[in-house]
């Protein structure tokens, strides 16, 4: 604490100072404290300022709380800086794994082991904000988005075809709407590659690798990206072809966004993250289904992939509000609040949420069907050249189009994989 002039003396000074003192410590806290978050999310000020902010503040009325985003462009790089200066705020928003994981090996995120709030979280939620060994949590997870697919209800009802459970199921519904004509069966391009491999191979993919089993046993060198359950998601790929419609290999990922709003295209392989703009966009009801199972009876396993967390900075002076905040953060409090003021992104702790927006709500009741993952290139795997995420893009883009064989993007993709990563 500073005086705020002249100088304390005597007696009565020291009594002061003491009275001062004990007073602040009734609240828990060394002193009253400001604390400020640094993101990328300048999408969602308003929320952060008129709902979750105070409704902390609410409970902590001894913490203030800035919410100070940067364009999402430039948030690596900001940060960065002012990490290296010594100017951060003490809450970092976290990318998952690597980037944060590079903070947190500089020293510049504090490690939350001892966080109480850590233990709100699965271990498939903190995947992407703990070291490899598993031993130091670095972020508590906020959200997550939901992969699977969006359908148009009125064109369902219309054509006259059933929600598919099984992939038989999936084909013969993009065949009966094929048939018909008025729509587009499947609003996907492979113009910008990504979407192709983001919700297209990971979507559809946890079901042939079997999640989490998969994935771990990719990393451990235990299974290939020559083996059936990861060639299999490719194979299915390449039947897409025929149901994305004229012109598919130059449509852009706002091109498909905007086919399907339109009321053109009957089903869109989605991502949770879709909701809030087809809601605002989109004048029929919409629906969601999971990704068919290969066949009946199979489990089901669903892309439930870590999005944002929220770490603290090492070296902030703030450090017990900062935890309060953390620890809020894994409250049942928080992931209602935040997964209902942005539909579509879904908390991540194990308290269960109920979300006002129907679309939202049919994704996030898949976890209590189905088995939950993330992407499979996201952990370990895209650290080195060429970049397994990228190259899993490519493949995917190339496997729609036909001009690669779900074989030969396996074996490629092995073939780079095995250059530079040993188990």
């Amino acid at each position: 604490m500073k005086a705020t002039s002249g100088k304390t003396n005597g007696v009565g000074g020291r009594k002061l100072l003491l009275a001062a003192a004990l007073s602040v410590a009734g609240t828990g806290l060394a002193s009253a404290a400001d604390i400020t978050i640094e993101s990328w999310r300048n999408d969602d000020l308003t929320i952060w300022q008129d709902q979750i902010i105070p409704a902390f503040e609410a409970k902590h009325p001894d913490i203030k709380v800035t919410f100070a985003p940067s364009a999402p462009a430039e948030y690596n790089a900001a940060l960065n800086s002012k990490l290296e200066a010594g100017s951060a705020g003490d809450l970092i928003t976290c990318r998952p794994f690597d980037a944060s994981l590079a903070l947190y090996d500089k020293g510049y995120l504090a490690s939350l082991a001892d966080l109480e709030g850590i233990n709100n979280f699965s271990d498939v939620a903190k995947s992407a904000w703990i070291t490899d060994d598993g031993k130091n949590p670095f972020c508590v997870p906020m959200a997550s988005v939901i992969h699977g697919f969006i359908y148009n209800k009125e064109a369902f009802k219309e054509v006259g075809v059933e929600v598919p459970a099984t992939e038989d199921e999936f084909f013969a519904a993009l065949d009966k709407i094929k048939a018909d004509g008025n729509y587009v069966p499947m609003a996907m391009g492979t113009s910008d590659q990504w979407e192709a491999a983001t919700m297209g191979y990971q979507n559809i993919g946890p079901n042939y690798w079997k999640g989490e089993e998969g994935r771990l046993a990719l990393i451990a060198g235990e299974q290939m990206l020559t083996d059936a359950g990861w060639v299999a998601p490719y194979a299915q790929l390449a039947r897409w072809k025929d149901y994305l419609g004229d012109g598919f290999e130059a449509q852009t990922y706002p091109d498909s966004q905007n086919l399907f709003t339109l009321g053109r295209a009957a089903v869109y392989p989605a991502g949770s993250w879709e909701i809030t703009g087809f809601n605002a966009n989109a004048d029929f009801e919409m629906g969601a289904f999971i990704p068919p199972v290969p066949n009946a009876g199979d489990e089901c396993y669903i892309s439930d992939h870590t999005d944002i967390g929220l770490g603290m900075n090492a070296k902030s002076e703030n450090a017990d509000a900062a935890k309060a905040f953390l620890n809020w953060v894994a409250s049942a409090e928080f992931a209602s609040l935040y997964a209902n003021a942005l539909p579509g992104f879904f908390p991540l702790s194990n308290e269960p949420v109920a979300l006002e927006d129907p679309l939202a709500q049919e994704f996030i009741s898949w976890r209590e069907k189905c088995q939950s993952t993330i992407r499979s290139t996201y952990q370990i795997l895209s650290r080195g050249e060429p970049n397994l995420e990228n190259e899993t893009w490519n493949a995917s883009a190339n496997v729609i189009k036909g001009t690669e064989t779900a074989e030969a993007a396996g074996a490629r993709l092995q073939e780079g994989l095995s250059s530079w990563y040993k188990p």
